[in-house]
């Protein structure tokens, strides 16, 4: 059944409920990071990785409170690109699309390119050029039929992936909090003096990366059921989650590995000092669904940026095709599905994740931005008022651009083509709307 309203997008289905797109927002924040991130995290600042993980979670709070009121104004497929564009115009709204995109894109290909070197653990053969091929081919096939064959199939299946990959860290975080507190088991750990401020801010920028990623989830509101009440719910449920599994976990590391900083599989280490090695195997499997569950997080939102870009004549009109049966942009979800295949294949985990810390952050920064300008522009839209809007979204700002100072520019290349295309696009759509 379609649904065809003025604020809505004609021709999608409103299939994702409440509790379906704040697992979906869950799942685009827990990714692989946290699998590896524990012990990096724990190198740069030691055991005050404690406070670092939920102070991280607060200054993205700031961020989120700003998206929960600036998404609760809007019901179109989109996201960030339709908020920035509103706020803004046409030619910021571009860039964050592309940015956006090029995010989901490449975040896309190194899970692909993640999947397989986990699977390697258990199938040395799994990376040799052959299972290689049909390995990627599967993995990108089964979700692009999923979500071609109708969102409502495409959220069952990411909110069965999400479950999957809480349950090993949940059993995890359980195991630890009795084995750290009833068996009062201590670990030794060697003076080290105390964290330098270069060292907090690489910490604190890798923790809030860590956080980042729910604005994929707002991407499909447009098939959203009600999504200016249900995206303010599921980003904070979001947050809540996540930042209780990071503290939990960071506190279990830094309590059963007698030298976190060196382990190089921090969780799968503790699993096996606590349950042995078939608690490892879990935490290796759990690793293999989260990469794959954020990968079909990705296979929903990705697609839809195209979509939204080509509804607003930001792009060819072809990207807003919608299937006559399927009521899903099919266009785009094959485009998507056949460019994240190619970047799979042809590239390395470390080549697709090449992409800029400040693309993200600068698309954070400007959401943030937005919330005062739209209060001007349409100032009974929000179906949630952030109270001290305006304070938040000055905080927001000067976090975000706070710490694109702390980014590496050596390494922006693809971040310089991916805004120089943006610019082109827009020439290309100015000059079509001039010349009509």
């Amino acid at each position: 059944m379609t649904e065809t309203t003025p604020a809505g997008t004609p021709g999608l289905v409103r299939a994702i409920g409440r509790w379906s797109l704040a697992l979906l927002t869950v799942n685009f924040i827990v990714g692989s990071g946290i699998f590896g991130l524990p012990s990096v995290v724990a190198g740069l600042i030691g055991r005050a990785s404690l406070l670092a993980v939920p102070l991280a979670g607060a200054a993205i709070a700031i961020v989120i409170a700003c998206f929960a009121e600036v998404a609760s104004q809007f019901t179109q497929t989109g996201g960030p690109y339709f908020y920035v564009r509103a706020a803004f115009g046409n030619l910021m709204g571009i860039q964050v699309g592309w940015l956006l995109w090029l995010v989901r894109l490449t975040a896309s290909a190194a899970n692909v390119n993640l999947f397989s070197t986990y699977l390697g653990g258990f199938w040395p053969h799994a990376n040799q050029p052959v299972p290689r091929f049909v390995i990627l081919t599967l993995l990108i096939g089964i979700l692009a039929a999923v979500n071609y064959c109708g969102v409502r199939a495409g959220t069952h299946v990411s909110n069965a992936l999400t479950l999957a990959k809480l349950l090993p860290l949940g059993v995890l975080c359980v195991a630890g909090m009795f084995y750290l507190s009833v068996t009062r088991h201590v670990v030794p750990t060697a003076g080290a003096a105390a964290p330098d401020a270069n060292a907090w801010m690489h910490a604190l920028l890798l923790l809030i990366f860590a956080y980042g990623g729910f604005e994929g989830a707002l991407v499909p509101a447009g098939e959203a059921k009600d999504p200016r009440r249900d995206t303010v719910f599921a980003l904070f449920a979001a947050l809540l989650t996540c930042t209780v599994i990071y503290s939990l976990i960071q506190w279990v590391v830094l309590g059963t590995l007698p030298d976190p900083a060196h382990s190089v599989r921090p969780l799968a280490d503790a699993a096996r000092i606590m349950l042995g090695y078939g608690g490892a195997a879990l935490i290796t499997v759990g690793a293999l669904v989260s990469v794959y569950g954020n990968l079909g997080a990705n296979l929903i939102a990705g697609p839809r940026i195209t979509f939204a870009l080509a509804e607003q004549g930001d792009f060819p009109s072809r990207f807003a095709a919608v299937h006559p049966r399927f009521h899903t942009p099919y266009f785009s979800i094959l485009a998507f599905a056949f460019l994240v295949w190619g970047f799979a294949l042809f590239g390395s985990f470390t080549g697709n994740a090449t992409l800029s810390a400040a693309a993200r952050l600068s698309y954070y920064g400007l959401v943030c931005a937005a919330l005062p300008v739209l209060r001007r522009k349409q100032p009974a839209a929000a179906s949630f008022r952030l109270p001290a809007g305006p304070l938040f979204a000055g905080l927001g700002v000067l976090t975000c651009f706070g710490l694109m100072a702390c980014v590496d520019f050596r390494h922006s290349l693809v971040l310089i083509a991916t805004v120089a295309l943006g610019l082109l696009n827009w020439a290309v759509v100015a000059r079509r709307s001039t010349t009509s």
